[in-house]
């Protein structure tokens, strides 16, 4: 098996099977093959129990190309597109979000892309707190693995609108952070989180989902405490926590 599709079989059965973060047809991983193709779960598979054929090969360009009319696309064009990027025309459609992975593998050090429905991440993104869960943090590990802020964006049902918003929100976070977001939060809808490999991912949406339930447990008591913002900047720039960072990835290879 190719290596890409076997560490994406590993990173899908992980989130859907061992952590429970996706059931049913929920959730979507992608992985960049080079600059014009990458793989996608198809529509309407299981995570927990994703198959090699059911991961697709995509054309980014055709993709990229539809971002990039302003004109709205009817469900059936969408379809039509999705269907018509496939590199072999016999496999399984990918999924309506093949649209936002396309876009997010483009940005520098993106080579696999996460998605899922994680429980406690969506209690808050389903709340009137949903911004303060993205713009703070509560422990020192969500600054490490989902970055020191993460993207914010509205409810959009899946499809060309919640790729263009996506790409909006991002380029904005970028122009004022100047780095690249580890994960992307959707109201009343799931994470995305993206790294340089399924083990960058794997560490974002696990440390997401625990601060998410140590965040909604705090709310209980009356919090939660934020970190104060000085120390989170610290944090992110700490050597040693980059190097442990590393050693994590080596260890969840």
């Amino acid at each position: 098996m190719d290596s890409l599709k076997a560490r994406l079989l590993a990173l899908a059965h992980d989130l859907g099977d061992a952590r429970q973060m996706a059931i049913c047809g929920e959730g979507n991983v992608s992985g960049k093959l080079s600059e014009s193709r990458f793989l996608v779960k198809a529509s309407g598979t299981r995570l927990g129990t994703l198959r090699e054929h059911e991961l697709v090969e995509i054309r980014t360009r055709p993709i990229l190309n539809a971002l990039a009319q302003d004109v709205p696309q009817t469900d059936a064009e969408v379809h039509a597109l999705l269907m018509q990027a496939r590199v072999d025309r016999t496999a399984l459609k990918p999924s309506v979000e093949t649209l936002f992975h396309a876009w997010l593998l483009t940005l520098a050090g993106v080579e696999v892309v996460g998605h899922v429905h994680a429980i406690a991440v969506n209690q808050i993104l389903a709340s009137p707190r949903a911004e303060e869960f993205a713009r703070r943090r509560v422990i020192p590990d969500q600054v490490v693995y989902c970055g020191a802020a993460s993207v914010l964006v509205p409810y959009v049902d899946p499809g060309i609108a919640l790729a263009k918003d996506i790409r909006l929100r991002v380029r904005a976070f970028m122009a004022h952070t100047e780095l690249v977001p580890k994960t992307i939060l959707l109201k009343s809808h799931g994470i995305i989180a993206l790294g340089k490999t399924h083990t960058d991912v794997m560490a974002a949406l696990a440390m997401a989902e625990k601060a998410a339930t140590i965040f909604v447990g705090a709310a209980s008591l009356g919090g939660p405490l934020f970190m104060d913002p000085r120390e989170v900047v610290r944090i992110a720039g700490r050597s040693d926590e980059h190097y442990r960072q590393a050693m994590l990835q080596q260890a969840m290879a």
